[in-house]
């Protein structure tokens, strides 16, 4: 078992008073405002291209994964540096901003842009949430917070593709981004009365000159290039172009500058050396990072199969999806819990990822003209298996290592899972893409203003097509998107490959006192803000 350093304090049977659960709560709203906002948008992109005539669909999504992944690694240091509550409030900020500009856009390139606020956002959202509650709570009793974390996430992502597909197709999309005001002001509200965590000493000045600047620049410019290169590949040029190889080396040879850079020379590392120093963290984060990119692609390519293949709108396809969204969030209780319960995390993972495989190799078979209620319910399997793995790839990361490195574990952590989203959009966008400029009858793509690369735009008009044009472009997109869903088995089969080099670490039962909540008397705890 790892050892844990002088600042860990034995955790066992701690009373969890009004306060803890305040905050518990505060975290919850939180991750259901940005799990809400990115299920309900992939669902209704078709009608929000379509309405802004717009062409680079494909960067709605890649802009708010970009920024969550450039940033994610800045959201740990900024915690450890100006303590958990400043940096989730900024976090909050942050997304509201992000949201009123989106809910305002008047073209794409400003609906991007906005996008991309927002993810600055929604990933340090998704990291600090993790941080704090491995601040109040230990390795052992985490599994069942995990799981509650995880149910409000499930739910959200339940009915997001509804409440996107409602305010779509009643043409108030933009509703879609200003339902998150209120929600962030609740959240806001609760972190900022009765998120009592230790806050560093220190001036403004000080603190900032504390922050890993070179390696914030190194890892935002490399995955900028590289996102780049992914997303111009086989869509606006050749992926032989100098214009797309050149991104693509750039960024993959930056990010291992970065990676050096950070073990070997920065003061105040935002990827400590010690992340990568055994092997069961390291399996944990390639189960994160493959596990992460097969689930994006089902959520952001599910709804155009329906839309596109089944001629559903987009509250049918949000319902539709329901096969998926409604059986992650159980599974993921369900993963969360046995673990507390069991004090393992390996079985579990192996049982995920077997049935991950099989349920996104069922869905290979699925064509444009299967039958409804298999389209709807083969693709349940692949979400239980994946609400396992969500809630359990988090354990083999931290298990070997000291509570003291929970903030950068975690941040790493995130930055995997954004960067894994980033791939599945890209690399799913260049595979349908170029699929469709194959598939689709070459007389329709000629009407087609930005041809085959303007997918989005065309969706919603497919069932309005004369016969036989319609069932022809069914049957294209359908054949086109039947790769993706083998890419996804593929990168499935390597997450559990990945999952077998894990040891059995037990789980330990410490906090780190340095950023231990501080407890109120009886008669103070609510009545006195943090």
């Amino acid at each position: 078992m790892a050892s844990h350093d002088s600042l860990a304090t034995t955790n066992v049977k701690q009373k969890r008073g009004a306060r803890f659960w305040l905050i518990f709560l505060g975290l919850c709203v939180s991750l259901f405002l940005s799990a809400l906002d990115s299920s309900a948008v992939y669902n209704a992109l078709p009608v929000i291209v379509n309405d802004l005539q717009g062409t680079q669909f494909t960067w709605i999504g890649t802009a708010y994964n970009l920024a969550s992944a450039a940033f994610l690694p800045m959201s740990g240091c900024a915690a450890e540096i100006f303590g958990r509550r400043t940096a989730f409030v900024c976090a909050l900020l942050a997304f509201a901003l992000g949201s009123a500009l989106c809910g305002s856009a008047k073209s794409m390139t400003w609906l991007i842009a906005a996008r991309t606020v927002q993810g600055v956002g929604g990933g340090a959202i998704l990291s600090l949430a993790s941080i704090v509650v491995s601040d109040m709570v230990s390795l052992q009793e985490r599994g069942t917070y995990n799981g509650l974390i995880g149910l409000t996430w499930a739910f959200a992502m339940a009915i997001g593709p509804v409440v996107g597909g409602s305010f779509a197709q009643n043409g108030n999309w933009r509703w879609l981004f200003y339902i998150n005001l209120p929600i962030s002001g609740a959240a806001l509200l609760l972190v900022v009365l009765f998120m009592n965590l230790p806050t560093p000493p220190g001036t403004l000045k000080e603190k900032l000159a504390r922050m890993d600047w070179i390696g914030n620049a190194l890892v935002m410019s490399s995955t900028t290039s590289l996102v780049i290169g992914l997303t111009w590949g086989g869509v606006l040029y050749p992926w032989t172009s100098a214009r797309v190889i050149i991104p693509l080396v750039l960024g993959i040879c930056g990010l291992g500058v970065f990676l050096f850079y950070e073990m070997r020379y920065a003061t105040s590392p935002m990827v400590p050396r010690l992340l990568f120093t055994n092997r069961t963290t390291m399996s944990g984060y390639l189960q994160n990072f493959c596990n992460s990119l097969a689930v994006m692609s089902c959520i952001y390519y599910f709804p155009v199969y329906f839309q596109a293949c089944k001629d559903a709108l987009p509250i049918r396809s949000g319902i539709n999806m329901f096969g998926v969204t409604f059986v992650v969030g159980p599974f993921i209780v369900f993963g969360g819990l046995s673990v507390t319960k069991f004090q393992v995390y390996r079985p579990q993972l192996w049982a995920g990822w077997v049935a991950s495989v099989l349920g996104a190799g069922g869905f290979s078979t699925v064509g444009a003209d299967t039958v409804l209620g298999v389209s709807v319910g083969v693709p349940a399997l692949w979400a239980a298996g994946g609400g396992i793995l969500f809630a359990a790839t988090y354990f083999p990361v931290l298990s070997p290592l000291p509570v003291s490195a929970n903030a950068h574990a975690l941040a790493f952590f995130a930055f995997l899972r954004s960067f894994a989203l980033i791939w599945a959009v890209t690399i799913g966008s260049a595979i349908l893409t170029n699929q469709l400029a194959k598939w689709l009858p070459s007389d329709f793509v000629a009407t087609i203003p930005g041809g085959a690369s303007n997918i989005y735009a065309i969706i919603p008009e497919v069932r309005n097509l004369p016969e036989p044009l319609r069932s022809e472009v069914r049957q294209a997109f359908s054949q086109s998107l039947r790769p993706l869903w083998y890419t996804a088995v593929g990168i499935l089969v390597m997450g559990f490959i990945a999952s077998l080099f894990m040891s059995d670490v037990p789980l330990h039962n410490y906090i780190d006192e340095k950023w231990a909540m501080e407890e109120k008397s009886s008669g103070e705890e609510l009545s006195q803000p943090a």
